[in-house]
């Protein structure tokens, strides 16, 4: 994997493995190669554990009948960490509980796919904890994550790019993109940024000055 597709800024990051469609073993072997914590979902405990891999906590409501120390003895020591509250996500609590720990920076797995409704709602979870914890969300054809004000990456060309308002983001300007904004205007159902393409190899600078927008780095083929 190029080291341009997954790059953290901390040294300590957390994984976090949601409940979604499953990533492939490549992506998900990348992300373990850094050796991050790695919490799983509740939901997704049964689907992961065949795998093999180190949990270092299980998160969630327990609710459905679950069990949280079946299957684990192979796992200990584990952290097993009740959240009852009804009214968040239990990705909204993983996140939450990762901050009160101090990581500052966390990758989501199985985040995307399979029910829309989550789908959609993980991308906007992003956004209270914005200012807490820096959330990228990955599967095998994209990297999401919410723009800061000024975003600036290095990109090759052709790469897609899409901005995706999460509400109303009101002055965007871009560098380097095929389909350029100059202090312009997103809105989620009136008008989008998707499928725009970095115009030739470097710096590709975006900037907004309120609102929530999400860049997903798109891929046609799997990029791990």
């Amino acid at each position: 994997m190029s080291s341009y597709h997954l790059v953290r800024d901390q040294e300590d990051a957390a994984l976090i493995i949601a409940n979604g469609a499953a990533c492939s073993q490549e992506l998900l072997q990348a992300m373990l190669e850094w050796q991050p914590y790695v919490v799983v979902l509740d939901s997704a405990l049964e689907r992961v554990l065949p795998l093999n891999i180190k949990i270092d906590a299980v998160l969630g409501d327990f609710d459905r009948g679950f069990d949280p120390k079946k299957g684990l003895e192979s796992q200990f020591p584990i952290e097993i960490v009740h959240c009852p509250d009804q009214e968040k996500t239990d990705l909204e609590k993983a996140f939450e509980w990762l901050i009160e720990k101090g990581f500052s920076e966390v990758h989501v797995l199985w985040a995307t796919g399979k029910r829309a409704d989550h789908h959609w709602h993980n991308m906007s979870a992003m956004v209270p904890y914005r200012d807490q914890l820096k959330v990228v969300v990955l599967d095998d054809y994209s990297r999401i994550f919410l723009a800061q004000k000024r975003f600036e990456k290095w990109y090759s060309q052709g790469t897609i790019l899409s901005l995706v308002p999460l509400n109303k983001v009101d002055g965007i300007s871009t560098v380097n993109l095929l389909f350029p904004l100059q202090n312009e205007s997103l809105e989620l159902g009136v008008r989008m940024g998707t499928s725009n393409q970095v115009q030739q190899d470097g710096l590709v600078i975006i900037t907004h000055q309120s609102g929530h927008l999400l860049l997903m780095e798109c891929y046609d083929e799997p990029f791990c």
